[in-house]
């Protein structure tokens, strides 16, 4: 039952602890008086069950008006994700743009990134708000996960595979300063089944958590039709970054050799 009117859109509930408190919304909770009471026919049937259980334990009327803005108040404190959204517009649906909220992360951290992404492209556009701001504050520290390919028919060693991706890479690289970056050396496996580097995320700053379909490519981030969620939640976060220092202490990935100078 609480659950119910915890899940209504917060306008609905504050219309129905206005009514409550009014007494233009009073016992028998009909769905007909609700509907008149809130403008809207959304979850009648539940919110009528609900005001009823309420008022077999004795809350009515500016009672139960004031336990519905307690749940409006617990509720606005609880953080929600944002959609996040490459594609076409949906009319009455809000998402956040994917190149905004890449631009936003990771050209507006204080202190941290954590990344990992599985393909990029045109290292200088993909990597530019990045490298411009950790040159712009020298206590920001940058790590990023990067998946290194095997292309077909390469049968190279995997130290030479990374060799050229390092040279390739740094010398790509489009700041001053450097991140961290970490490979998982199972992508290069000459034979045998392979496993690729495909998380893409990015944490900021131990609070914003970013969880995306789109790699660090201008069509993931203005063309395609791709689709993520954007958590502003410090439990979460530390917990990812958790998940990411796990990896470097059980060797799962590899660094890539820092630009030789």
């Amino acid at each position: 039952m609480s659950d119910a009117l915890f899940d209504l859109p917060s306008h609905l509930r504050r219309r129905l602890a206005s009514a409550l408190e009014s007494g233009s919304l009073r016992s028998p909770y009909t769905e007909t008086a609700i509907r008149v009471a809130i403008n809207s026919a959304e979850g009648l049937e539940i919110v009528a069950d609900s005001l009823k259980e309420l008022e077999k334990q004795g809350v009515a009327g500016r009672g139960a008006a004031a336990w519905i803005r307690a749940v409006e108040k617990a509720r606005s404190r609880t953080p929600m994700p944002d959609l996040v959204w490459t594609g076409p517009e949906v009319p009455g649906v809000h998402a956040r743009d994917t190149y905004q909220v890449f631009e936003e992360l990771l050209g507006g951290a204080e202190h941290s990134i954590w990344a990992s992404t599985y393909l990029y492209y045109d290292a200088p556009k993909a990597f530019q708000t990045l490298a411009r701001r950790m040159d712009e504050r020298p206590e920001l520290k940058v790590t990023l996960f990067l998946n290194i390919r095997r292309h077909k028919n390469d049968t190279s060693a995997p130290d030479e595979i990374v060799r050229r991706f390092k040279d390739r890479f740094w010398n790509e690289w489009p700041g001053n300063r450097h991140p961290r970056v970490f490979y998982d050396p199972r992508s290069l496996a000459p034979d045998g089944e392979t496993s690729v580097l495909h998380a893409k995320a990015i944490v900021a700053d131990e609070r914003w958590v970013f969880i995306t379909s789109a790699n660090f490519t201008e069509a993931a981030q203005k063309r395609n039709i791709e689709l993520g969620v954007l958590f502003q939640d410090p439990p979460l976060a530390v917990s990812l970054i958790l998940q990411f220092t796990a990896m470097l202490e059980q060797r799962v990935v590899e660094s890539v050799p820092p630009k030789s100078r």
